[in-house]
């Protein structure tokens, strides 16, 4: 079934106008009147919505009700900067993955640093990447992407999950199948960039409350680690 996206002012009333890139969407797809559609207001409801007239495009609401595509278990994937346009490609697959928020923060080996100027144009470049792959992916809730000033505000950021896990390639003792004990609602997935987490890092996450974790004998790349950890969570909490 067709979705789109508006702001939940748009989809408040009875009758739902689709204007913009929203009407231009659906002149390409060449919906007629009588079609049924979907309209979601990006927060985890939606609108079953029947197509009332082409021009202009008015939808009639037939019902409203929570979005059934949305992971019962919120995941946060926090991930350090990395180089050229990686992190756009965790933005995608992530959102396809039923991530909740997608968190970038600086650490200690990150050759990236964007400055506030570019840092701005980077996220509403990001978001819409959230978005195009919410619609695509059949979400009912855009994932939110967040940039943080700090490692040590991403610890404490991710630490308010009920399970907070960083993986860390030196790590032996703790993988991710035994930190998955139990059950949860909230997780929090952090990684690190290029050239892996500082020590120092991971001790600082110890004294924090994260659990520590492997992915395996295996050296994963900054970009497969936290698709590789969302997706493990999603299975173990039945979402597969």
């Amino acid at each position: 079934m067709t979705r789109f996206f508006a702001s939940q002012e748009e989809i408040s009333g009875e009758r739902i106008l689709l204007t913009g890139e929203n009407a231009q969407h659906a002149k390409v797809l060449r919906l007629k009147p009588g079609e049924t559609v979907l309209v979601c207001d990006g927060e985890g409801q939606e609108c079953l919505c029947q197509i009332s007239s082409t021009d202009p495009w008015e939808l009639r609401v037939t019902e409203r009700r929570a979005s059934q595509s949305e992971a019962a278990v919120r995941v946060s994937v926090y991930m350090a900067f990395p180089k050229a346009d990686k992190l756009e490609h965790v933005i995608q697959k992530a959102t396809e993955l039923g991530a909740y928020e997608i968190v970038a923060f600086p650490s200690a080996r990150c050759v990236s640093r964007p400055d506030e100027k570019s840092l701005k144009k980077k996220l509403e470049r990001w978001q819409k990447i959230a978005a195009s792959a919410a619609e695509q992916s059949g979400r009912g809730r855009i994932p939110q992407v967040v940039a943080l000033k700090s490692f040590s505000e991403a610890l404490s950021r991710a630490c308010q999950a009920e399970k907070a896990l960083m993986f860390y390639e030196h790590e032996e003792a703790l993988t991710l199948k035994m930190a998955l004990t139990g059950t949860y609602r909230t997780v929090s997935l952090l990684t690190g960039p290029e050239g892996g987490l500082e020590e120092g890092e991971v001790s600082q996450a110890r004294a924090a409350g994260m659990q520590v974790c492997t992915l395996g004998k295996r050296i994963l790349r900054c970009e497969t680690a936290p698709l590789c950890a969302l997706s493990a969570v999603m299975y173990d909490a039945g979402e597969f």
